[in-house]
């Protein structure tokens, strides 16, 4: 299998706290991969790293075979052209309309005519579900679910390979949740995407993730969803055996 994301022995620390050492993760071309840790295990370190916007203090991050960890800002700038990330809150620029929020990385990376950028951008809110006239909006008129899926459409404005959730369906209802799973898998399929997302939803995990990682003791234990419920890690086990988990994957209740 071809990794598209690989981190090898990755120590993260700030002052005396060590947050990650020598934590190693891969993710799979085609797969999506779910992170999964409590409070203060630096799931959101991690993805920074990955991400390329902190530095480690030791290890390295590869991205489709390039070793992003100590490349130029300028460098970094063009790579960051070959993923697209969403981020909590949906990050979308208040004031800036949804089609201009999209346009935003095309601005940057592309050289398109206005008419292009239009085009393409209405071409993106269609793929992600949302309605024509959500073009004109901003973002304090949209749903919480709106808003994640403009988002997720600025994260395709580039047509990466490549596609970073953190938290996709914090804060949704539970129908809102299962569309927007739904939606990533469905694009990972059409879009053949390497979905790589940070999630604390057990109905998320158990619906659209091939392989998952844990991190623990300030490393990750990586597995199949099956062979994570199974790990004897008293964390992990707390984690994946309660009533949610057992809905989904009953069989490996005790």
């Amino acid at each position: 299998m071809h990794a598209m994301v690989e981190v090898r022995g990755v120590v993260n620390r700030f002052g005396a706290q060590v947050v990650h050492d020598g934590l190693d993760m891969v993710a799979y071309d085609g797969e999506v991969f779910g992170i999964v840790g409590g409070s203060g295990s630096g799931k959101s370190v991690l993805l920074r790293t990955i991400l390329g916007l902190q530095r480690p203090q030791a290890g390295e991050v590869k991205l489709e075979g390039r070793d992003i960890t100590h490349l130029s800002w300028d460098e970094l700038r063009t790579a960051k052209a070959g993923y697209g990330v969403t981020f909590q809150q949906g990050a979308l620029y208040s004031s800036l309309t949804v089609l201009q929020n999209i346009q935003l990385p095309m601005i940057e990376h592309l050289a398109l005519p206005p008419d292009a950028l239009d085009a393409l951008a209405r071409l993106k809110l269609h793929i992600v579900g949302l309605p024509a006239d959500a073009a004109g909006k901003f973002p304090s008129q949209l749903s919480g679910g709106m808003v994640k899926r403009a988002a997720l459409a600025r994260a395709l404005s580039l047509d990466p390979r490549l596609l970073f959730l953190d938290e996709p369906t914090a804060g949704l209802d539970p129908i809102s949740a299962a569309a927007f799973d739904e939606l990533v898998m469905a694009l990972q399929k059409d879009l053949a995407l390497t979905v790589v997302m940070i999630t604390h939803d057990l109905d998320t995990i158990f619906r659209t993730c091939n392989r998952v990682g844990v991190i623990v003791d300030r490393h990750m234990v990586s597995g199949t969803v099956e062979e994570i419920v199974d790990h004897p890690h008293p964390w992990i086990r707390e984690y994946f055996h309660g009533e949610r988990a057992l809905r989904f994957g009953g069989r490996h209740g005790t």
